[in-house]
């Protein structure tokens, strides 16, 4: 019986540790050289998509194009981070959009992906005529059990190949 047990552990799709998960989804909206009330604007958007008291925050431009209107130092972009259940809702929301399909150069060597959408309101939301209309790009984090091996502070150590997720498992 306890052969039977270990197999299974053994075995790639019932194994616990190998289940992938999300990590974080993160959420940039680039207005550009607008000015700061646009990026205000997408800001409240941002903010309304999250639900929770979540603030988003103000990405400054880190070098001047004057082909593109934008100085150093200029607010261009806002970008929040969400984890968990919220996380998993509002990708469900954006892969709709994209109806579930996505490109294979959307996907990393490490095994995160990412997209973009041209309207706010397709997520579902309000279309409220002070704030206009933004497109957003998504990037989401997947990762594996142990991964904070690599990350932590005390006692750091490295995360094996068959740990780390590849451009086919995502």
């Amino acid at each position: 019986i306890n052969r039977s047990i270990h197999r299974q552990m053994t075995d790639k799709e019932n194994n616990p540790m190998r289940k992938i998960r999300i990590d974080k989804l993160v959420i940039n909206c680039c207005v550009g050289g607008q000015g700061t009330e646009a990026v205000q604007k997408a800001a409240k958007v941002l903010s309304d998509l999250s639900g929770a008291n979540k603030k988003p925050l103000m990405s400054k431009c880190r070098y001047t194009i004057r082909s593109f209107g934008v100085r150093r130092g200029d607010k261009i972009a806002a970008h929040i981070t969400l984890r968990g259940d919220r996380a998993k809702e509002i990708l469900e929301r954006g892969l709709r959009v994209k109806e579930y399909g996505l490109p294979k150069v959307a996907f990393s060597s490490t095994g995160c992906f990412g997209f973009g959408i041209k309207e706010h309101i397709d997520l579902g939301l309000k279309y409220d005529p002070y704030t206009g209309i933004f497109g957003m790009d998504f990037y989401i984090v997947l990762k594996r059990a142990g991964d904070r091996v690599s990350k932590r502070k005390r006692k750091r150590g490295r995360v094996g190949l068959m740990q780390k997720i590849t451009k086919e498992e995502a």
